[in-house]
C-alpha cells in the first residue's frame, strides 16, 4: 500500500497525524509551523488533499477545510486511501488579513518555488516538494476578493478530463471552464500529473453560511465517489459553463446591481444601473449575452472599466 512521507515522518495505513511543518520566522524569530493533518484508512486507495488559506484573507476556506476535519474526527470514517487536510496555507497573510505575503507576492503565482527565493518562492517550493508527490487529487478552497462574491463554483480545465469528472462529482451549482494559470498550485500539480481542483465561494473577509455548506457537502461527494467515506449526498443539477465574462463599467459611479448571483439572465436583460451621487445621471448596464451570474462586485463605488458581474455561459 502507498505510504505518506512528509518532512521525514512516515504515515502507516490507518493511522491519523499531525505534524507542524517547519516553514519560516517572523522577524521577531517566532517560528511559524504549517500544520498539516494526516488521516489514513487501513485499506488501500487515493491520497486526496483539502487545501485553504492559499491567500491569507479568504477565510471561507480556511473555515470549510476546518469544518471538514472536524467531522472526520468527530466520527466520518476514511474507508480506504488518506486525506491531507492543511486548512492553513498562507500564514502569514492570515495574520497580517492579506492576500498576500508581506513582500506583496502571491502564493498562487509562486510555484514551482525555489529553497532560494522569496519567502511566498520558498513556501510554495515546500508545497511542491512535500505535499503534490504525495497526492493524487486535491480540492483547494477560494473565494472571491474584496468585496466580490463568487456563487458556489468549481473551476477546471476542461482539458483535464479527470479533473472534470471529479468536479461533476464533487457537484456543487457551476462547474466553470476555466484555463491552468502559469505558476499556480493547480498547474504546479498538474504538471506533476496530479487533478487539483479549485473551489470558489464567497468573498474575503467574510463568512458564508452557504459556500461554507456547498463546499463541505461537495466535499464529502467527492470523497464518497472515490469510495474513501460512505456518506452519500444529495446531488444538486449542477450546469457545466464551458466559458466566462466579466461586464465592465462603462462609467464611473454608484453600482447597484439587479440581479443576483447564481441568476439566470438573458442577453440584452438590464443587469445593473450605474449613476451619479446625485440622481442626474443614471447609465444602464445590459447583458451582453446568455448566461449565470457567477461573480459580483459588491461595491457600490465603481469607476469606468471595473469588474461587475462575472457572467458563465453553457
Amino acid at each position: 500500500m502507498k505510504e505518506v512521507l512528509i518532512n521525514g515522518v512516515r504515515i502507516r495505513p490507518g493511522q491519523s497525524v499531525n505534524i507542524e511543518l517547519p516553514i519560516a520566522k517572523l522577524p521577531t524569530h517566532t517560528l511559524i509551523d504549517l500544520p498539516i493533518f494526516i488521516r489514513s484508512a487501513k485499506e488501500e486507495g487515493p491520497t486526496v488533499l483539502v487545501s485553504g488559506g492559499i491567500h491569507g484573507d479568504e477565510i471561507n476556506g480556511i473555515f470549510t477545510a476546518k469544518r471538514i476535519l472536524e467531522e472526520i474526527d468527530a466520527g466520518l470514517e476514511i474507508l480506504k486511501g488518506t486525506l491531507i487536510i492543511i486548512p492553513l496555507v498562507n500564514i502569514y497573510g492570515f495574520l497580517s488579513n492579506s492576500r498576500t505575503f508581506p513582500d506583496g507576492r502571491d502564493l498562487n503565482r509562486s510555484f514551482p518555488g525555489s529553497n532560494k527565493g522569496s519567502l511566498a518562492s520558498r513556501i510554495a517550493y515546500i508545497l511542491n516538494e512535500e505535499i503534490i508527490p504525495q497526492i493524487d487529487y486535491g480540492i483547494d478552497f477560494h473565494t472571491g476578493g474584496r468585496m466580490l462574491s463568487n456563487e458556489p463554483q468549481v473551476r477546471v480545465d476542461f482539458k483535464d478530463k479527470v479533473a472534470l469528472e471529479l468536479a461533476k462529482a464533487f457537484g456543487t451549482n457551476f462547474v466553470v471552464n476555466s484555463k491552468h494559470i502559469e505558476k499556480s498550485f493547480r498547474k504546479t500539480a498538474f504538471n506533476a500529473r496530479k487533478h487539483l481542483l479549485v473551489y470558489e465561494g464567497g468573498e474575503s473577509m467574510r463568512l458564508d453560511h452557504h459556500a461554507i455548506t456547498e463546499g463541505i457537502i461537495g466535499t464529502k461527494r467527492l470523497l464518497h465517489h472515490l469510495q474513501m467515506i460512505n456518506s452519500p449526498q444529495p446531488s444538486p443539477h449542477t450546469l457545466i459553463l464551458k466559458e466566462s465574462e466579466w461586464t465592465r463599467g462603462k462609467a464611473s459611479g454608484i453600482f447597484f446591481a439587479t440581479v443576483k448571483l447564481g441568476e439566470s439572465i438573458k442577453k440584452g436583460q438590464l443587469i445593473a444601473n450605474i449613476s451619479d451621487p446625485y440622481g442626474q445621471v443614471i447609465v444602464p448596464v445590459k447583458a451582453n449575452t446568455n448566461g449565470y451570474v457567477i461573480g459580483l462586485n459588491n461595491n457600490p463605488v465603481v469607476n469606468v472599466g471595473d469588474a461587475l458581474i462575472h457572467i458563465g455561459k453553457e
